[in-house]
């Protein structure tokens, strides 16, 4: 039976469930199915459905998510989520037909990100670059894993470089070998919660299973060239055997960002900086004289491919930002009353 602490609760989450309205057994989303999910409690696990009444009242990005801590009733149903710590979060990569943007949580309550990239390929670091904007709005802390370290002749050289797009730690594993298995293991350690993202193929299941050191999670064969195949079709959240779990995640296709509190400082700490000493507070990085980025740029101090990086980015939050504020005056004129005098 699993053990509370090892699946991450702890004082604090004592004290969320003692303001609760309503009493009921807390355990947490492991796997969430059609209408179903299930749940480890202190109990073990237990498949279950959520109330009719948390249906009704919950919006739809408050349902329970793999990651979230739940209350379990007498009934033996999920009557509540308890108030989410973090919030992995994107923008749905197939939008309706009406082109309303609609955010897709991924995975709750997470403490760090371990963002995968295979070696063995030439490293994208502009979607690692998205990656990272999208761990660091969450709350969680990221983690760059370099993935299939056999693969590749200088693995070191690889992550030195990669570990230029931020202040980010980078590690490099290789299942196969063994080699940094203990390095990761370390981040998770008893209590911790982690997830995996990344794109297709690699080899976040065959890391999970790893760590495990059993085939818990179904893998695909590796290409010639080190790529493998998407194998994973659903959230899971799996206990280790140090008293961490890890949250693994199908491939993403699109890696699109969801408009959150924060801004784009921590993903882009260097262009934070160099805007802090153009001369004007409202420098838009354009024609305005002593700007900063400008001057980084023509210097080479400051990447051009980061820099649009960067600037693709914030266009695309400005976007979601203008496309959910049309959204919620659409929703306003629709209230009951509106426009009354």
């Amino acid at each position: 039976m699993p053990d509370l602490a090892s699946l991450g609760w702890d004082a604090a989450w004592k004290t969320t469930l003692a303001a609760e309205e309503g009493a009921g057994e807390p355990g947490r989303i492991a796997v969430q199915h059609r209408g179903e999910y299930d749940v480890l409690t202190q109990d073990g696990e237990r498949r279950t459905r959520i109330t009719s009444q948390l249906r009704r009242r919950a919006a739809r990005t408050e349902l329970p998510v793999v990651g979230d801590w739940v209350l379990i009733d007498d009934g033996g149903s999920i009557s509540s989520v308890l108030p989410r710590r973090t919030t992995i979060s994107r923008r749905a990569a197939h939008e309706p037909a009406s082109g309303v943007s609609r955010e897709q949580v991924i995975a709750a309550n997470v403490d760090i990100v371990l963002v995968m990239a295979a070696l063995g390929q030439d490293a994208d670091t502009r979607l690692l670059e998205r990656y990272l904007a999208l761990v660091l709005e969450s709350g969680a802390e990221p983690i760059i894993v370099l993935s299939k370290a056999d693969l590749e002749a200088d693995p070191e050289r690889v992550a030195t470089e990669v570990s230029e797009i931020g202040d980010v730690s980078v590690l490099v594993v290789s299942a196969r070998d063994g080699l940094g298995l203990d390095a990761v293991r370390r981040r998770l350690a008893h209590g911790v919660t982690g997830a995996l993202l990344g794109p297709s193929g690699v080899g976040k299941s065959t890391l999970v299973n790893a760590l495990v050191a059993d085939e818990r999670l179904a893998t695909g064969e590796v290409a010639t060239d080190g790529s493998g195949r998407h194998t994973t079709t659903r959230r899971e959240l799996v206990r280790l055997p140090g008293g961490g779990v890890l949250i693994d995640n199908p491939g993403m296709r699109e890696v699109h960002l969801w408009l959150g509190d924060g801004d784009l400082t921590d993903a882009f700490p260097d262009v934070a900086e160099l805007a802090t000493r153009c001369r004007f507070s409202d420098c838009r990085h354009e024609t305005e004289p002593g700007c900063a980025v400008r001057a980084a740029l023509q210097s080479n101090e400051l990447a051009s491919e980061r820099w649009e990086s960067y600037r693709a980015l914030e266009r695309e939050l400005a976007e979601l930002a203008v496309r959910l504020e049309r959204r919620e005056r659409s929703r306003a004129r629709r209230q009951p009353g509106a426009g009354a005098s």
